[in-house]
């Protein structure tokens, strides 16, 4: 059997955060959300987002990306929530059957304002 491998990164918030202001936090979010979008139209992701109610609240997001774990770790360590300690990437390589899993375009909101524009 053939398989293929893609790149998993999944965005974790640590237990030694750092606290920020309301508005800090919010202008953070939007340049994690603007690198993220950057990483999408250079065609380095193909899947992302945000998970709802995981059972360990500390699981943030996952992105899945067609490139090598060393990459990934190096374009998420340039992430500015990355940076800033507000979260951490941990990368894997997934391997699954060939062609058992397809990518369609990927949207991704550059900020907040334009995911609540979304509705």
């Amino acid at each position: 059997m053939r398989f293929d491998q893609h790149t998993l990164v999944l965005l974790v918030r640590p237990a030694d955060a750092p606290e920020l202001p309301r508005d800090a936090a919010d202008l953070l979010r939007d340049a994690h959300l603007a690198h993220q979008k950057g990483l999408v139209e250079q065609g380095l992701v193909l899947a992302a987002g945000p998970f709802l109610d995981p059972d360990d609240e500390t699981l943030r997001g996952l992105a899945v990306l067609p490139i090598s774990p060393a990459e990934a770790r190096e374009l998420y360590a340039n992430d500015p929530a990355v940076r800033s300690g507000q979260l951490v990437a941990h990368v894997a390589s997934w391997l699954v059957p060939e062609g058992n899993v397809r990518y369609g375009e990927v949207a991704v909101p550059r900020s907040m304002l334009e995911a609540a524009a979304g509705d």
